[in-house]
């Protein structure tokens, strides 16, 4: 295929994590060093950077300082939820990018991102294609929720993770402190899926975790899970448990719905382990203590897993590599190998129709029937992502973190 001149555009939506800016990290150094790419374009807050021509050049910032993008969380370059409406209903949108991509000559779209994201880019190209701009678009995935489908895994479920699992066990130290009986709600992020809440278990294999570990893929039950609880309370004078914030009751209600919804149509969950620690204490009267991990979840660089930054680098980088050679219409993502038994992550390419939209939910087989944890195949799943410790840089005994200069380009 004939090589393709022109600039490259890059953007991030979506909720962050602890490594997304390794992925636009390895998307915008291999962008910067192709002789086909003409300019680097970061655009600010998404999509939304785009349709206001609000872009940064890559090409100004330090090398050094860039590289920090590696071990920075959140999104260098800024997030949105913007979501665009489907062509056939408001094609204003997708006239406005295609007139911004003919203004500035961008010929490449590179978007990190989650299940929406990959909708955006799926859109997006298919627009360009029938207007005959050819644009090539990739999607470079993250998602702490883990549930984009086909891929092994996604960037940034591992370093949540690992963070989890590490909170844990350290709540579960805490909780033996004293000679009365505690009992410990930690409430874990994961809306329809449970990948992130699996994770707590991986104390558990330490002998360090929760007693119960409730997931949004089985039905939750009230009545029976006050019974576990108390069951617990009764034979060990304390219980710790990891609850999904998305599990629902037999009827599909929320347990922790707030009536709201943002911008997409999900509903805004908040409060769970508030709720659950009250029913409890109104049951067993003891002490009951509620925990949210929140957007520590997402953003704790300091536990970061070395396997997720470099897989989320070689994600951003393949995205580029590949779209040079021509290929378009893609999400980068992951195949598990093993190699003399060893973990290896190899990277394969997806068409975005297959993986827009869709939600990879934990297996039910995976959950053990009692609630108390997860199989040891959900174990040999997760323990190879979220080895390796970061070398963090650090200034004055604090983490130091990119500051992009954020060089706006002329409109």
């Amino acid at each position: 295929m004939k090589a393709l001149k022109g600039a490259c555009v890059i953007g991030q939506s979506g909720g962050p994590t602890s490594v997304i800016n390794a992925s636009a990290y390895g998307a915008i150094i291999t962008a910067l060093k192709d002789e086909n790419i003409t300019e680097v374009y970061g655009a600010l807050n998404g999509i939304k950077g785009i349709l206001n021509e609000n872009f940064i050049d890559m090409s100004k910032e330090d090398p050094a300082e860039l590289e920090l993008m590696k071990y920075t969380p959140s999104s260098a370059l800024g997030s949105c939820r913007y979501k665009l409406k489907d062509v056939d209903v408001d094609d204003t949108d997708y006239k406005r990018i295609l007139e911004v991509f003919k203004k500035y000559n961008i010929r490449y779209f590179f978007y990190n991102g989650g299940n929406d994201s990959m909708d955006t880019c799926n859109k997006v190209s298919k627009f360009m294609l029938k207007n005959g701009y050819e644009c090539r678009v990739m999607g470079i995935p993250k998602t702490i929720d883990n549930d984009l489908d086909k891929t092994d895994h996604c960037p940034g479920y591992a370093s949540a993770a690992k963070y989890i699992a590490t909170s844990m066990m350290e709540i579960y130290r805490d909780s033996t402190v004293y000679d009365y009986g505690q009992i410990t709600v930690v409430e874990i992020m994961g809306r329809n899926a449970g990948w992130l809440t699996a994770a707590a278990s991986l104390a558990s294999a330490k002998g360090q975790g929760p007693d119960l570990v409730y997931l949004p893929e089985k039905a939750f039950c009230l009545k029976d899970f006050l019974n576990q609880v108390e069951a617990i309370y009764k034979e060990k004078g304390k219980c710790l448990i990891a609850v999904s914030e998305g599990i629902r009751n037999r009827r599909g209600r929320l347990i922790s719905d707030t009536g709201k919804v943002d911008s997409f149509g999900h509903p805004q969950l908040g409060g769970l382990a508030a709720i659950l620690a009250e029913k409890i204490n109104k049951k067993l009267n003891v002490k009951v203590r509620g925990i949210e991990l929140s957007l520590l979840q997402r953003c704790a660089a300091h536990c970061a897993s070395k396997t997720d930054i470099e897989e989320s680098f070689a994600a951003g980088k393949a995205a580029v590599e590949n779209a040079v050679l021509g290929i378009t219409d893609k999400m980068v993502g992951y195949k598990r190998r093993y190699v003399n038994g060893k973990y290896k992550c190899q990277i394969k390419l997806f068409d975005l129709t297959d993986v827009a939209n869709t939600e990879k939910k934990v297996p039910l087989s995976w959950i053990n029937k009692d609630n108390s944890g997860m199989s040891e195949k959900f174990i040999k799943y997760a323990l190879p992502l979220i080895e390796g410790e970061t070398d963090l840089p650090k200034e004055d005994g604090l983490p130091r973190f990119v500051n992009l200069k954020k060089v706006l380009v002329k409109k």
